[in-house]
């Protein structure tokens, strides 16, 4: 049976809902954490995991935090996402925002952090937003430098691939990843024998994928979104390329499995920095569980480590954080035990430096965990 997607409800583009959770007493500290997702457009799926994440957590504030979240649907343009933030700002200073997973979309709200000396929360992985030495950005899903490194690596050195080929989206997130990918595959002396782009709105794939044959490569390299990488996955299966795939985090997403036939994803491998479904610690069993009965769905990666972002910017409330300015320099400064994993800056606002290898078997739309990489960019 199919998972469903929680339904957005009267959730459309640009509409809010105000939450409030936590102890409600006089002396209560009052937190507020706008939530700046994309909740329409190609990225919903990815949008609507982050909402749930950071809803999740502000229902978990620690006891004496008083915390809300407007939730402002970013759409999937830069100029939604920057009238979404100058909203969440109209009226009060937030003392931290969760920020959109798109690139483009969080390359525009930088400038505006920056201004209004505000921390973003994002689970992002496009590579730029930590490189412009923007101090207000954080990001609790590691950076391409770490999961493109591990994806290259396991098809090279786990797989023992020597010709991959790369399918990458025309977004920042796709090129983001692009560039990391055929840098690393370079290093490691297998260098693309083929690589083309996909624009979201691109639905028959089975042209690109006939390129890909003539290419002969021996393994299938994937950096596109979910809709896409589902097109893809689906098509590869139907046409028999009969090559490994391994792909970006979008595959590991129970919404990306539930729009394919647990066939048609054998030998289909991801990476991401957690899968929750998959885990067996103790932890992350309990987080699966409250996460299912809130949302009546399965999380993913962006999920948890959306959670664990606002999680610990509660955190830094609860140890005396009073401002945006004091959640900054806590974020900037400390290290935090998440749900996922242990979070800590690099100096440039990276907080998570591991990843994992999840792949499917062909029986189950619940992928097994095979590999993790540890320290990837051996972050201090």
């Amino acid at each position: 049976m199919k998972k469903r997607i929680l339904p957005v409800g009267l959730l459309g583009a640009a509409a809010c809902l105000a939450l409030a959770f936590g102890t409600r007493t006089a002396q209560a500290a009052q937190v507020d954490i706008p939530i700046l997702v994309p909740i329409t457009g190609f990225l919903s799926l990815e949008g609507n995991s982050q909402r749930n994440g950071a809803v999740l957590a502000l229902e978990h504030a620690p006891q004496g935090i008083k915390a809300k979240g407007e939730i402002l649907d970013t759409g999937t343009s830069p100029e939604i996402a920057v009238n979404a933030f100058e909203k969440a700002v109209s009226t009060e200073t937030p003392i931290a925002i969760v920020a959109p997973i798109l690139g483009i979309q969080m390359l525009a709200m930088l400038p505006l952090a920056s201004q209004y000396k505000i921390p973003l929360v994002t689970v992002s992985g496009t590579a730029k937003i930590t490189q412009l030495g923007n101090p207000y950005v954080f990001r609790f899903f590691p950076a391409d430098s770490v999961v493109k490194v591990a994806q290259a690596r396991y098809a090279v050195e786990t797989l023992g691939k020597k010709r991959p080929a790369l399918l990458f989206q025309t977004t920042a997130y796709g090129q983001s990843g692009e560039t990391v990918l055929a840098s690393e595959f370079n290093r490691l002396g297998t260098p693309l024998v083929f690589e083309d782009s996909l624009d979201t709105g691109v639905k028959d794939m089975l042209p690109i994928l006939l390129k890909v044959r003539e290419a002969s490569p021996d393994v299938l390299v994937l950096q596109l979104h979910a809709g896409s990488m589902a097109l893809v996955v689906k098509e590869a299966a139907s046409m028999g390329l009969e090559i490994p795939i391994v792909a970006s985090s979008a595959m590991h997403q129970p919404s990306t499995a539930a729009l394919l036939e647990p066939d048609e994803m054998k030998g289909v491998c991801a990476e991401t920095s957690s899968s929750p479904v998959s885990s067996e610690t103790p932890a992350v069993k309990k987080w699966l569980a409250e996460y299912r009965a809130a949302f009546q769905t399965d999380p993913d990666a962006y999920a948890l480590g959306q959670y664990d972002g606002v999680a610990m910017v509660l955190k830094a409330v609860e140890d005396g954080a009073k401002t945006p300015e004091d959640v900054r320099a806590y974020l900037s400064a400390k290290s935090f035990k998440g749900i996922a994993m242990t979070y800590k800056s690099d100096g440039a606002g990276n907080m998570a430096h591991s990843a994992e290898i999840v792949c499917y078997d062909g029986k189950t739309r619940i992928p097994k965990v095979v590999k993790r990489y540890e320290n990837v960019d051996a972050a201090p």
